[in-house]
């Protein structure tokens, strides 16, 4: 079971290139809905704006070499990481889960395009839906703030949560369907709806947060490097920071 390929037993109700044709369905739902969210919101906007106004109001200039650096640091320390969350147990199964994820994703797309492909890739597959199962279940039931610190139920679902509760659907739904032994029948009609919803639900999820986190990542490293002025007073114990001067208060 954990060495065969799930989806080469479809072969026998289902073409290949019906699946092959669902997946690249799929990528272009991610790019397209991607692409929505950051016109809707004014994702990019923004981020193009502060751009500039960090780099007009900048003390310092940063060089390519250090921009290299910085872009280095960034996908390493915030993208690789994690390095946005403090909370240890949140920032571990963040790690757990999206490493999880793109093994689930990548051994996805190698077997269905691919119904040779060797038995690392089922392997693989299966790590990595389990590893998002570990990681998705922990912050569901334990780490979340309205959980943890609000005491609401873990049962409660709100918008926010249309993509963990999609992603957990899809890839639960996925392992039982495989152990089940694979085919055509209901757990993979609901696999597919439950795979479905989590990429076509980019534009009303959290989805779409992966790729624009590294960019506000990044943004934000350039401003501390060419020390932007804060538009705030600078706190009372640090009365130069960011070249704003301010007379220490009289008990310092």
């Amino acid at each position: 079971m954990l060495t065969s390929n799930p989806f080469a037993a479809l072969a026998a109700s289902i073409s290949p290139a019906v699946m092959q044709a669902y997946v690249v369905v799929m990528i272009a739902l991610v790019a397209a809905g991607t692409l929505f969210d950051v016109v809707h919101k004014g994702s990019a906007k923004y981020f193009f704006q502060n751009w500039r106004k960090s780099r007009s109001k900048g003390v310092k200039s940063v060089g390519a070499g250090e921009l290299a650096s910085i872009a280095v640091q960034t996908a390493v320390v915030d993208v690789l990481a994690s390095g946005e969350f403090c909370n240890p147990h949140r920032r571990i199964a963040h790690l757990i889960g999206m490493y999880g994820f793109v093994l689930y994703v990548i051994a996805s797309a190698v077997m269905v395009f691919d119904a040779s492909a060797g038995a690392i890739w089922a392997q693989l597959w299966w790590i990595g839906a389990l590893m998002v199962c570990v990681g998705g279940y922990w912050f569901w039931f334990f780490i979340r703030v309205d959980v943890l610190a609000e005491g609401h139920s873990p049962l409660r679902f709100v918008r926010a949560d249309l993509f963990i509760v999609s992603l957990l659907a899809s890839v639960t739904l996925g392992l039982i369907w495989a152990a089940a032994g694979g085919g055509v029948g209901v757990l993979f009609g609901l696999y597919i709806l439950a795979t479905t919803v989590l990429f076509a639900g980019v534009p009303w999820s959290k989805f779409s947060h992966m790729f624009f986190k590294p960019a506000a990542a990044f943004e934000k490293r350039v401003s501390t490097a060419n020390e932007t002025r804060s538009n705030l007073p600078a706190p009372a114990d640090k009365p130069e920071t960011f070249g704003i001067a301010r007379e220490l208060p009289r008990h310092y």
